[in-house]
């Protein structure tokens, strides 16, 4: 069994760390000199996107895809996003409107989904750096009647992209709701689910 999971989220959020936390092997990544205000945050950035293979036994293995951050890259979403069975949505809790930057990305991945409902997670960041870790913000703005998610809800977890355990619980969270998902097939279009 193969397939893959997208990593998604603004420039800096974790994405490219998360995945070398947890690949087996070397990540191929094209990351480039920033420019733009993208350089003010870090002096590389994603420019196609991030993969790496989280090996799962003899046969089975898990693609681990990062998508750019910069929405003019935002092309490359659509490509992964067709051979993704789930999403992993980070939000860099230090930047000055987080829950925006959840607005937005729950936006563009129903929009880009185009009726398919894939698991997605959240794994929030950076909380040491931006203001207090209530993640209850984020659980509370996508329980909003106006919430673009139109699906259960969602996990939101407070992580550490360095961090093994953190990434791991994530990914366990997106299995869960793979799991999900196979049992009550007509809620998704997502396939089997994980099997670990």
């Amino acid at each position: 069994m193969e397939w893959a999971i997208l990593f998604v989220g603004p420039v800096g959020a974790g994405k490219t760390q998360a995945i070398r936390t947890i690949s087996d092997i070397d990540v191929v990544d094209t990351e480039a000199d920033a420019t733009d205000e993208t350089a003010l945050l870090k002096q590389n950035t994603t420019v196609a996107m991030d993969m790496g293979v989280m090996l799962l036994g003899t046969h089975d293995k898990v693609r681990l895809y990062g998508a750019p951050g910069q929405d003019r890259f935002d092309f490359m979403w659509d490509i992964l996003l067709e051979q993704s069975r789930g999403v992993v949505l980070f939000i860099d809790h230090s930047r000055p409107n987080p829950v925006g930057d959840l607005a937005h990305y729950m936006e563009q991945l129903n929009r880009r989904m185009e009726g398919r409902i894939l698991p997605v997670v959240i794994g929030v960041t950076h909380t040491d750096m931006g203001g207090p870790a209530n993640l209850d913000v984020y659980r509370d703005f996508l329980a909003e009647p106006a919430s673009v998610t139109r699906r259960q809800a969602l996990p939101v977890l407070e992580t550490d992209a360095r961090s093994l355990h953190d990434v791991k619980t994530l990914l366990l969270a997106l299995t869960s709701m793979l799991d999900m998902n196979e049992r009550f097939p007509a809620r998704s279009s997502a396939g089997r689910g994980l099997h670990a």
